[in-house]
């Protein structure tokens, strides 16, 4: 349960006095709303902090008032002096004073009896606003504030500068925040008294109410200590969180499942190679991780072409020894595919029988699947989120390999889980994109982290140069010559087809420009295009029918042909990191020297230019992935945003890692000594937990 205090903070905004149904649709609009919540709520206001602020301090007289600076005057009105009859362009006027001059006051399309009710001639006002000059005159165009003198506390001397939308005025918005944050319940406090000493850190009211009610102008900086203390709060929260979900993991029983070792040696004599020291260090954690009689919950990660496949392969091989059955998510029909293709000859050679299942599948061809399946005819399942459709039923599933975990949610992967019945099934988890360790900490801190550094012997250096688009018949000329020379060639565009409002380069229009060169050789593939369309142009690539295959991003994960040694990427500039380094990666799997060209157009930006030369200068995923989160910042993990994973409300502040480092060495301590929350700091911070929404995510990874 919620405690009691933090209740008005989940309350919608519209408990707060001011806040009706029309503002409410404009909040939702302004207001970054966490996933599934669709209604603003007074919480969420709170985590819209503001980006500057506005200083309306200076309280010159009317004659020190100075033209193109913000000023509040004090003054007495005059004479309200309405356009001439017929002019609607004209502005009206209303005349003021104080003792040392005049100042007119300017409205454009204005509603006459609502400007003298605001301004009664005779009365003295507060106005706020910007200062000009006109003629001989000074002037206010529609001032930001007026208020009577016995309203002059209404009147932010510093006011906030929040993201608005259309419709939203600040002077609302900054009211609404006032009210926020002035309203919420003094809570026990959840840090350490000798920590918030030492860094000069406010309580977590008084935080909130610097920030959104600041009396200094620096409150407001991402590396003041109001907002570094709601930064670590929201990462220790994180921390936590993960904590209590890696905790209760280890607590929950699993299935101890011990192979004998006889279709791994089968495996090994059939592969043409050696398994490379990380892949053995691996199989050695996970095929400890089985035999344990608590759940498994690792991440293998490595680079591209770094032989997670293998691992993975040889993991499900335990199971099937130990007398289960296996099965391997992908995110995509084409890498499920690939995967199936990829496997199938070790497979036979080693004995293990292997089925596909995708959306594909359909009628007869998918029952047949299974039925072989709930009858332990396959060892292995390979297929998309249709492995844990309802009528899915597995014999014994012992084991789940789940490739490119990030693009699952948290609810599909306990869905596959729950295939393995009362036991519970263990899971290995899989990315090809390499997590800087900042990420790692934030988003997979629920998991075993398992690393593949080395590629397989023999692998060759690509060679990555940066042409600019207006050598494009240069490029083709060398691709004539390459061709000559039995190479393959990729070619990824970044739109379909040409759109109005862009002028990139499109697969479509790329694929008939170079078909015009090179004839029937060059094949196309795209997301839009049929499953067995797709499967026919990749089968062509990859028996060699085709030599240039034109793609959009569909071919960015798995698609494994060892001929291609060329990979040509047009507007570069347009990809993430992430992406060039994936796409990077189709190539440079034969024993063919390779190569990547990016091709971009100018002017580039400072970031483009950053990304593109971090590629030419290095294939190391890790350093690519650190770049990327320096260029991204740490809402996305390379480029693929991480489903059922926190995005920061507060955290992305100066000094990040820092404030992560000491809040996951903080929970750690906090766990050891109070597991289960319930001494003094623990019940202050189980608030904490359900102030940041990580209550949801704790109760969702434990009834995994």
């Amino acid at each position: 349960m919620r405690p009691d205090p933090l209740n008005p903070l989940f309350a919608s905004a519209e408990s707060l006095t001011g806040i009706g149904p029309r503002l409410i649709v404009l909040l939702r609009k302004a207001l970054a709303l966490p996933p599934g919540v669709t209604e603003p709520r007074v919480v969420d206001l709170l985590w819209h902090l503001p980006a500057g602020v506005i200083d309306r301090r200076a309280e010159p007289s009317v004659a020190e008032a100075l033209p193109g600076t913000i000023a509040t005057l004090k003054v007495r009105v005059l004479k309200h002096r309405g356009p001439p009859r017929g002019n609607t362009k004209a502005p009206y006027k209303v005349s003021t004073e104080d003792d040392t001059g005049r100042l007119d006051l300017v409205f454009f399309h204005a509603e006459r009896r609502f400007i003298e009710a605001q301004l009664p001639e005779g009365e003295i006002r507060y106005v706020s606003g910007r200062v000009e000059r006109y003629g001989d005159t000074l002037q206010m165009a529609h001032p930001d504030y007026i208020v009577a003198p016995e309203r002059r506390g209404d009147l932010p001397m510093l006011e906030p500068v929040y993201g608005l939308t259309a419709g939203l005025s600040s002077k609302v918005l900054g009211k609404a925040m006032r009210q926020a944050a002035t309203g919420v319940a003094v809570l026990n406090e959840w840090q350490e008294v000798d920590w918030l000493a030492q860094r000069a850190w406010p309580s977590f009211n008084e935080a909130l109410r610097r920030l959104h009610t600041p009396t200094d102008a620096a409150d407001i900086s991402a590396a003041a200590p109001p907002r570094q203390r709601l930064a670590y709060d929201e990462l220790l929260a994180g921390q936590l969180a993960l904590g209590l979900v890696r905790q209760g993991a280890r607590q929950r029983p699993g299935r101890s499942t011990v192979g004998d070792g006889r279709i791994r040696t089968r495996i090994k004599a059939a592969l043409p190679f050696s398994l490379t020291n990380s892949q053995i260090s691996a199989l050695v954690e996970i095929e400890a991780d089985m035999a344990a009689t608590t759940r498994m919950q690792r991440l293998l990660q490595g680079d591209v072409g770094s032989g997670k496949t293998l691992v993975a392969l040889m993991a499900m091989a335990i199971a099937v020894e130990a007398g289960g059955q296996a099965a391997l998510m992908a995110p995509t029909e084409v890498l499920a595919r690939q995967h199936a293709e990829t496997i199938l000859p070790i497979c036979a050679a080693a004995g293990l029988r292997v089925g596909l299942l995708t959306g594909r599948e359909k009628g007869r061809s998918r029952a047949a699947v299974l039925t072989r399946l709930v009858e332990g005819e396959i060892d292995i399942l390979v297929g998309t989120h249709a492995l844990f459709q309802p009528d899915v039923v597995y014999r014994d599933l012992a084991f789940v390999v789940i490739d490119e975990q990030h693009r699952f949610g948290v609810h599909q992967r306990m869905a596959l889980q729950a295939k393995g019945g009362t036991e519970g099934v263990n899971v290995l988890a899989m990315t090809a994109t390499p997590i800087p360790r900042t990420l790692l900490m934030t988003h997979y801190g629920d998991l075993d982290v398992s690393r593949l550094t080395e590629k397989p012997a023999g692998r060759k250096p690509i060679t990555t140069t940066l042409v600019s688009t207006e050598r494009i018949a240069e490029v083709i000329e060398g691709l004539k010559r390459a061709l000559g020379q039995g190479a393959q060639i990729y070619w990824v565009c970044p739109l379909i087809e040409t759109s109005d409002v862009s002028d990139l380069a499109a697969a479509e229009e790329r694929a008939a420009h170079l078909a015009q060169t090179f004839g029937d050789k060059v094949g196309l593939i795209h997301g839009a295009m049929a499953g067995p369309a797709k499967d026919k142009v990749m089968e062509a690539f990859s028996t060699d029918e085709l030599k240039i295959l034109v793609a959009t991003t569909v071919i960015e994960v798995g698609v494994n042909v060892p001929n291609a040694s060329i990979m040509v990427i047009e507007h570069a500039e347009q990809f993430g990191l992430a992406q060039l380094h994936q796409l990077r990666g189709r190539v440079g799997r034969g024993s063919r020297q390779s190569f990547c060209i990016l091709l971009w157009r100018g002017p580039l930006g400072e970031a483009a230019r950053a990304r593109l030369e971090m590629m030419r200068d290095t294939e190391d995923g890790f350093l690519i992935a650190e770049k990327d989160l320096e260029l991204r910042g740490g809402g996305e993990v390379m480029g693929a945003r991480q489903s059922g994973a926190p995005e920061f409300r507060v955290a992305e502040v100066p000094g990040f890692e820092e404030l992560l480092a000491a809040a996951r060495d903080d929970a750690r301590l906090v766990l050891n000594a109070d597991p289960n929350l319930t001494s003094p700091r623990g019940e202050a911070l189980r608030a904490l937990l359900y102030l940041f929404e990580q209550d949801e995510a704790v109760r969702l990874f434990r009834a995994a």
